[in-house]
């Protein structure tokens, strides 16, 4: 396993080879270290599977470099519109994942059920890296399934060394606290986890939510 500090000169550009070559890359987000995969590719995705212990039903979120990769990944119904753009629009980029119908360009082994959990992260790097593997990239907490997601790269190294490809060090995340998720196929749109965006800040958007467990 390789570990390069985010300063270096190389650091992106080693990253993408290692991805594009089918590898597993850890790097920090705004919300807590993820690990990465192209999601075309279907035998790296189940690579992320297998170094986290992940069950496979649980789905894995998509990283954009920007909104208008949306569509790409996801439906989004003329109902869901309105209330979409006003989300996107005061909390993307940043710590909130949306969930919502999948494209047919999904793969499976990325969601087996019908919907795609979405979000564009606020960090210049996690944007540049997702950027330089056009668009796209499938990224979950870089931990052991039901251990503490990372904060360091000392922490991934910890949990997954040994399992995973490339470590970018860019010190300690300033967020520290996964991201919020919402998911937006039913009305009103559900919490499914409360995160880095607190739960009254999406109600002065859009309106009341349906609580986790409701």
């Amino acid at each position: 396993m390789e570990i390069v500090h985010a300063g270096s000169d190389y650091a992106l550009q080693r990253a993408i080879e290692v991805l594009e070559a089918g590898g597993l890359v850890a790097f920090p987000t705004d919300t807590v270290y993820g690990l990465a995969a192209k999601p075309w590719d279907v035998a790296a995705v189940a690579r992320i599977y297998e170094a986290k212990c992940r069950p496979a039903e649980r789905a894995i979120p998509l990283l954009l470099s920007d909104a208008g990769q949306l569509e790409r990944v996801a439906v989004v119904t003329p109902q869901m519109r309105q209330q979409l753009d006003l989300l996107i629009d005061r909390f993307w980029p940043g710590g909130l994942t949306l969930v919502l119908p999948k494209s047919e360009v999904v793969p499976e082994i990325v969601s087996q059920g019908p919907t795609v959990a979405v979000r564009v992260p606020d960090l210049p790097l996690a944007l540049a890296l997702i950027k330089g593997v056009h668009g796209v990239l499938a990224v979950t907490s870089a931990n052991i399934s039901g251990q503490p997601s990372p904060v360091t790269a000392q922490e991934v190294e910890e949990q997954l060394a040994g399992r995973i490809d490339l470590i970018i060090d860019g010190g300690p995340v300033r967020g520290g606290v996964p991201s919020t998720i919402l998911d937006c196929t039913v009305s009103p749109p559900a919490l499914l986890r409360r995160g880095a965006i607190p739960e009254e800040a999406l109600s002065a958007v859009i309106g009341p939510l349906r609580a986790p467990g409701e």
